[in-house]
């Protein structure tokens, strides 16, 4: 694909609600003229391929691998064979051959995987377009921005100014509180704390997270995310998970409806957080010199 093709310049960035589970606001693919940001899970491709089959995308755009943002890459590449893939090069060996991602998910969800996923297709190397971060492509501009995972990129569609940020900028339903989804296996808090000013430094006008919409609150989003990430380690730092989920829960009550609540625990189960946690503090006390 052509970098100059990849969209439109007055094209407007679209929200397709994915609808995962049936419920909305849990799960949001982007699509921006040709390219489509964060497909998310094969369980969700009946909403998604609704807006596409009159229209097919050109490119898939993923922030990271994780099968809530890209489980239906493969899926769709085998519905599309013209369609490319934009992921970074720490995540694609595994959508070539997904067994390792697979299995470390399966780890986490159990008998649960085909009911929240769906089907994972492999993606034939020669569909990927392997990213470092720091690329130009098109309108897009992308930025390498982990922490949350190893695999993760954000991309700045400088037309709009908005930036998808995939899980870097946190989880936040119908304008109410900030959460940092923290699950295993790789979350490294300096990482990712590097990673928002990185996204703080692009001065986008509105920030685009995968869970879920749109917000132009970009400086209070990112403020607000930073004292999440203080908050939820000291709270994991304790050790109790059932007090984790518990203060997590209280937070989001406080701040949303029972509808969004269910969204937020659907999007980011506190436990998956606790533990995501409590691997990362286990590391760093290892290291030499902690």
């Amino acid at each position: 694909m052509s970098d100059q093709a990849s969209a439109a310049p007055g094209v407007e960035p679209e929200l397709i609600d994915l609808l995962h589970l049936g419920r909305a606001k849990v799960i949001g693919a982007w699509r921006v003229g040709e390219v489509i940001i964060d497909p998310g899970p094969s369980s969700c491709l009946g909403e998604l391929l609704a807006g596409l089959e009159r229209d097919p995308p050109r490119v898939l755009a993923l922030t990271h691998i994780h099968l809530d943002h890209a489980g239906a890459a493969g899926s769709l590449v085998r519905r599309f064979p013209e369609l490319e893939v934009w992921v970074h090069e720490r995540g694609a060996a595994h959508l070539v051959d997904p067994a390792r991602l697979l299995s470390s998910a399966t780890r986490l969800y159990g008998a649960d995987m085909e009911r929240l996923w769906g089907e994972v297709l492999p993606v034939p190397a020669e569909r990927l377009r392997v990213l470092q971060g720091g690329e130009t492509l098109g309108p897009f501009e992308v930025a390498y921005t982990p922490g949350h995972a190893s695999h993760h990129v954000s991309y700045l569609h400088e037309p709009s100014r908005r930036a998808f940020t995939g899980d870097v900028t946190g989880v936040r339903i119908d304008g109410a509180c900030i959460l940092a989804p923290t699950p295993p296996p790789d979350i490294d808090l300096d990482a990712w704390r590097a990673s928002l000013e990185l996204i703080e430094a692009w001065s986008p006008r509105s920030i685009a997270p995968t869970h879920f919409g749109s917000y132009d609150d970009v400086d209070e989003q990112l403020a607000a995310l930073r004292e999440q990430l203080e908050r939820m380690q000291e709270l994991a730092g304790r050790g109790d998970e059932a007090a984790f989920a518990s203060a997590i829960r209280a937070q989001v009550a406080a701040s949303s409806t029972p509808e969004a609540a269910g969204a937020y625990e659907q999007a980011m189960p506190p436990g998956q957080s606790f533990h995501g946690l409590a691997r990362y503090l286990g590391r760093r006390a290892s290291q030499p010199g902690a």
